[in-house]
């Protein structure tokens, strides 16, 4: 006997190669996405703007730009603080600004090791 699958259901195959297609597709555009990501640099202050930091998308500190008036050897550790604080958004910056461009082409979907 013959199984009857309801209309639309039938193509298993044509389905499942559609969706490796597609899924290839998806693991390409993000490899693409990944590149541009790396390339891009973005500007940080910290304390109030006496502190600069310049990160790319690798998440590489580029430049630090300390202004003299942070620096007091009799305080380190406000400065120790700001550069730490400065550091952790711009690596945030980069986090948050990857993960917002791979959800445009993934729509939110998660699939580790597939892509």
């Amino acid at each position: 006997m013959k199984a009857r699958l309801p209309k639309g259901m039938g193509g298993g195959a044509q389905n499942m190669n559609a969706m490796i297609r597609q899924a290839q597709q998806m693991q390409e555009d993000m490899s693409k996405l990944q590149e541009e990501l790396d390339t891009k640099e973005y500007e940080i202050t910290a304390g109030g703007g006496v502190v600069t930091i310049k990160i790319n998308g690798k998440k590489e500190i580029l430049s630090l730009d300390i202004k003299p008036e942070i620096v007091d050897p009799d305080d380190i550790e406000t400065l120790t603080d700001v550069l730490v604080a400065g550091v952790n958004e711009a690596i945030k910056k980069v986090e948050d600004v990857n993960s917002e461009e791979m959800t445009k082409i993934t729509g939110g979907i998660s699939m580790p090791g597939l892509f």
